[in-house]
């Protein structure tokens, strides 16, 4: 499979990029937990098919020590047991927040204050601005067929 768009010779897309890879830094920088960083990434990729992101994701989360029972289960997660009721917490708001075209009152209340039991605000603003970016660069990645298999732990960061 071939790209679409090359990003990484596009001037433009290289311009909006630097800005989209400075917002992922000021995210991961965030007191929102890296464990579930990589885990919302992922949960939010796999909803919109990009496998681009799916791949880059399993592969950030395994170096940083996430186990495979827990990645191969994101997809799972309702029915799964290894996932703390914050995780959970923050995979239902990505989730809701992913589908937000599916429901026409966007996230439920319910939804939003169960995250708001497990995480502070500055955790929150994190959380929204992760799912947010997550469904801007999926779309980048689908819309244009970027091809997934190759990537390597840390190669953007």
């Amino acid at each position: 499979m071939d790209a679409r768009l090359n990003y990484f010779t596009d001037p433009t897309a290289g311009k909006a990029f630097k800005h989209l890879m400075s917002v992922g830094r000021v995210i991961k920088e965030s007191p929102l937990p890296a464990a579930t960083q990589e885990l919302v990434s992922l949960r939010v990729s796999q909803i919109n098919g990009c496998a681009v992101c799916i791949d880059m994701h399993t592969k950030e989360a395994a170096a940083a020590g996430e186990t495979s029972v827990r990645l191969n289960l994101v997809a799972a997660w309702r029915e799964a047991t290894v996932f703390t009721e914050a995780e959970r917490a923050a995979l239902e708001l990505a989730e809701q927040g992913t589908r937000i075209a599916d429901a026409a009152g966007g996230v439920p209340d319910e939804v939003w204050a169960n995250a708001v039991k497990h995480y502070d605000e500055r955790q929150l603003t994190a959380l929204v601005l992760l799912v947010s970016v997550m469904n801007t660069v999926n779309r980048l990645n689908v819309i244009t067929q970027q091809p997934a298999g190759d990537y390597e732990a840390g190669q953007f960061h």
